[in-house]
């Protein structure tokens, strides 16, 4: 049955017959054919696996033109089971040119990918390694630099954002920017951004927060904090309202009590600086700019960039000390261009030259020169003026020199002791000049008492 089921089908390979226990019965009970009880017909012949737990017998069907026709012949058919590898079949595929497009499609979609991965990374990279070359280098600056470390260090960011990303301008000098700023606990505070930090920049930023951070007294700018971070370099100090004395005197804003409460509360602070702090200060550049003035007027030196630290044992700093003049033309004392020894008395001359200014409202480039000499004719100027005022109107000669905007509303007795200290200051002779503490005393001295004070010889002692 299983033999004519094959031969009857055209795609039939060969079948498997099973022998089924008791199966014949079945078949007759049942009407059933072999072909659905014990014959199983192949149309494909796959690997020739034979199950063990299966007892079949399987029949292949041949051609047959096929026919061995002796032994030999037969003996000769078999598996080949040689090691030989066998060559794959040549065969030839139309490609699609819709699946080239995909492929290039693809390999662009990938070769993308990895340079935007690339860059992603690059830049991961580089952001670490300068946040780490930052707090390296910042590390480093405050390490080399230990006596910074007593105010608070800002970020560059912090200070960027409270002041508007430097939006507010309140004041512009050779050495800097002052920015108006609202610090995060919302305090105002003036942020002063040096111009660069090369050289000279470095060494300004370096000397003004390490000497400031060792100062404290009413007269003097109070400092904040700072920002050393890559090549930022900014000074956070406490803003005064009224701006620079220099502003206060070009508004016309100043009465007389005034100025001269400020004349007072300079030379307090300056006094200081050479008597009464740790170390002996030189500020080397006091001019109104460098004045800032309160909400009440009450005056504070500022701006210690190019000040240096005296040796108190000698007295003096001697010429190698100092890389370069310093100062402000107009304000600066003779030393400077006299190749004399700089001590403390180039502040006197400077405060007695602030002084003038603030009696008369004149800079110091105002009023003929009399004097000869290159870096000597501007700043001799105003001061030759008040002499020569001095020497010709006899007992009028204060009326001509104070500030016409005053309109004669000011205290004779302390304009006549104030005129006189500021003339003393500024003696050509520097031995000639009194010390600070001395023009503070005569200064109280006048606020205090209505009497009259000599003041025709004032020694340095």
């Amino acid at each position: 049955m299983c033999r004519n089921l094959c031969l009857s089908l055209s795609d039939c390979k060969g079948f498997q017959y099973r022998y089924l226990e008791g199966g014949l019965s079945l078949m007759k009970e049942f009407k059933l054919t072999a072909y659905f009880s014990a014959c199983y017909p192949k149309v494909l012949l796959l690997n020739g696996r034979r199950s063990p737990n299966v007892d079949t017998t399987l029949y292949l069907k041949v051609s047959k033109n096929s026919l061995l026709s002796n032994e030999e012949e037969f003996s000769e058919f078999g598996l080949n089971c040689s090691d030989e590898i066998l060559r794959p079949l040549e065969r030839a595929y139309p490609k699609s040119s819709q699946n080239e497009q995909l492929q290039l499609i693809l390999l662009f979609a990938i070769a993308l990918g990895a340079v935007e991965i690339t860059g992603i990374f690059l830049v991961w990279c580089f952001m670490f390694s300068s946040s780490q070359n930052s707090n390296e280098a910042s590390q480093g600056y405050h390490h080399h630099h230990p006596e910074i470390t007593g105010f608070r260090r800002f970020t560059y960011s912090e200070l960027k954002k409270a002041t508007g990303n430097f939006s507010v301008e309140i004041g512009r000098g050779a050495r800097g920017t002052v920015y108006k700023a609202t610090l995060p606990d919302n305090r105002i505070a003036a942020i002063k951004r040096l111009n660069s930090i090369a050289n000279q920049g470095e060494a300004e930023f370096l000397a003004e927060v390490s000497i400031i951070g060792k100062l404290n007294h009413m007269n003097l700018i109070e400092m904040w904090g700072y920002c050393a971070e890559r090549n930022h370099r900014l000074l956070v100090y406490e803003y005064m309202e009224h701006g620079s004395l220099a502003e206060s005197l070009s508004s016309r804003l100043l009465d007389w009590p005034k100025r001269f409460q400020i004349a007072l509360g300079i030379a307090r602070g300056l006094a200081y600086l050479h008597e009464e702090s740790l170390e002996c200060v030189l500020h080397c550049d006091v001019k109104p700019q460098n004045i800032l003035l309160d909400s009440n007027y009450q005056p504070k030196v500022s701006d210690f960039g190019l000040s240096k630290m005296l040796n108190r044992s000698s007295g003096h700093l001697s010429d190698s000390s100092f890389s370069r003049i310093r100062g402000t033309r107009g304000y600066m004392a003779p030393e400077w261009v006299s190749n004399l020894p700089i001590t403390s008395k180039v502040d006197v001359y400077s405060y007695g030259i602030v002084v003038l200014e603030i009696i008369t409202g004149k800079s110091p480039a105002n009023g003929e020169s009399s004097s000869s000499g290159e870096g000597k004719e501007l700043q001799r100027g105003l001061v030759t003026w008040v002499t020569e005022n001095k020497k010709n109107e006899g007992e009028s000669w204060m009326k001509k020199i104070i500030d016409p905007t005053l309109k004669g509303e000011y205290n004779k007795g302390e304009m006549e002791i104030i005129a006189k200290l500021a003339m003393q200051c500024v003696k050509e002779d520097r031995n000639a000049r009194p010390a600070m503490s001395k023009v503070v005393e005569i200064l109280l001295h006048r606020s205090q008492y209505s009497s009259p004070v000599k003041i025709d010889r004032l020694s340095s002692e």
